[in-house]
């Protein structure tokens, strides 16, 4: 069998150009200049202004949909279409839905109507009839009889379980349901035992936004291993790549993401506080003065019965005392009834501003108008889930808070972002980016990736230069 080898960044480094970092193959399957991936944050703050610019200048950019709604992200796809045409690289998030999993399946379709190529799939922990839809939808054989994959998914994962699923094929239960639903040719179904539902991993170590924590040097190495045990058991006609992210934001870092053999980098955090953001002027500004320990763990709020974790921003901000403050009545109380009146006063006047029973009023109108009456049903005989529904309640007003750009109320921001945006702010500190007023997405993608290469190439230098040694 003809074995796959990753470009070896070090034999390349002491002519490296930024052009040349991470994998050839990455580059081309995407049509790119750089190795190089703005990936997707919440409710449109990787836009799609963001989304085009990068395209425009050879990188690509994942539009941030979880929490947009269909039409939000249909205006949004006419958009970018419409200004990048079709030889531009872009692509489109697909989060992971524990409430409405039917959503997922109603974005997928939305994306096929239009065409859309390219997606980007996280918190995920194992695959689902909508992302097997999407992969297995675009396949087909070429003249040669050589498989084309015309859909891409770049799965973002921080468990080796979850790594194994994107990098293996589709399972084939779901296969075999999509084909007698007509919604996948009987080829297709075959091609599908061939191909990993995803050629495209990227591994998500600590970040902003949702994490498991992750440490990258861990992390990459053992997924990297999975990956050519995988290639060699299914025998793949085209190479998996493994790209990184979380945590990076300086040369420093990136240099050593591409020295660990990452085929391409991934960045988030350094991307919100740039004029094509969707963030407010009011969040920006906030992340622009940040610094790597000004960020906090806090619960997930679509996925706070399960303990997940979302890193946030907290200088000046009660967001993450409160949310975590939530958690522990949740863990601790059976109900809202059995908590102590005193600490109900407190959330009503500082955490929801209304009576609990305004917060579940509401909550109650919220599911009836997305027809979730099993939602309802079990709430009125499990009083914990209901105490589940009005604390989450607190976490999508704390969201809204962050994207309405209001003054009232601010310390109940809920910002995701992770350190690499302090580290960035350093290393722009008294130059013109150090304003995000200055900060367009592709100049520091491209200012990031030349210094990159810049520090791989001094290293390289240092470390196989022979040095003077000194009594």
């Amino acid at each position: 069998m003809q074995m796959y080898k990753t470009d070896d960044i070090a034999s390349a480094a002491p002519t490296s150009e930024a052009q040349s970092l991470g994998s050839r193959a990455f580059r081309t399957r995407y049509g790119l200049k750089y190795a190089y991936v703005a990936g997707a944050m919440y409710r449109g703050t990787t836009s799609a202004a963001l989304v085009v610019r990068l395209g425009q200048a050879g990188l690509i950019g994942y539009l941030g949909t979880g929490g947009l709604s269909l039409k939000a992200i249909e205006t949004a796809i006419q958009t970018i279409q419409s200004q990048l045409g079709n030889s531009a690289p872009y692509g489109l998030n697909l989060l992971a839905d524990y409430v409405e999993p039917d959503l997922e399946r109603a974005t997928i379709d939305l994306y096929l109507k239009y065409g859309v190529r390219h997606i980007e799939a996280a918190a995920f922990m194992q695959m689902t009839p909508a992302l097997v839809l999407f992969r297995v939808k675009g396949l087909s054989r070429d003249a040669s009889g050589n498989i084309q994959c015309a859909h891409r998914v770049l799965g973002k994962v921080s468990r080796l379980e979850v790594a194994q699923a994107f990098m293996s094929p589709a399972p084939a239960h779901l296969v075999e349901a999509l084909q007698k639903e007509g919604a996948i040719t009987a080829e297709q179904a075959a091609l599908a035992q061939h191909v990993p539902m995803s050629y495209d991993i990227c591994v998500e170590a600590d970040s902003g936004g949702h994490t498991d924590g992750g440490i990258p040097t861990i992390l990459l190495p053992a997924i990297q291993q999975l990956r050519q045990t995988l290639m060699a058991q299914y025998s793949y006609q085209e190479p998996v790549c493994v790209g990184l992210a979380g945590g990076i934001g300086t040369p420093t870092s990136a240099a050593a993401a591409f020295a660990m053999g990452a085929d391409f980098i991934l960045t988030g955090s350094i991307n919100q506080c740039t004029v094509e953001a969707g963030a407010t002027k009011e969040v920006k500004t906030m992340l622009q003065q940040a610094s790597i320990h000004d960020m906090a763990y806090a619960p997930a709020g679509d996925m706070f019965e399960m303990g997940a974790r979302v890193q946030v921003l907290k200088k000046s901000l009660l967001f993450p005392m409160r949310a975590n403050k939530l958690f522990a009545l949740y863990s601790h109380y059976e109900s809202l009834d059995d908590i102590p009146a005193a600490l109900k006063g407190q959330l009503e006047r500082s955490y929801f501003k209304r009576s609990l029973a305004e917060v579940w009023t509401e909550t109650e109108r919220h599911l009836q108008s997305r027809g979730r009456t099993q939602d309802l049903a079990k709430a009125q005989t499990n009083p914990k889930y209901r105490m589940a529904l009005v604390f989450r309640w607190y976490f999508a007003y704390s969201t809204r808070l962050a994207f309405s750009g209001s003054p009232e109320d601010m310390v109940n921001y809920q910002v995701h972002t992770g350190p690499a945006l302090g580290a960035f702010n350093q290393w722009v500190k008294g130059t013109p980016l150090e304003s995000w007023e200055q900060r367009h997405v592709d100049e520091i993608g491209i200012k990031l990736m030349d210094a990159t290469a810049q520090q791989i190439r001094t290293h390289y230098e240092r470390f196989f230069t022979p040095q003077k040694e000194y009594a």
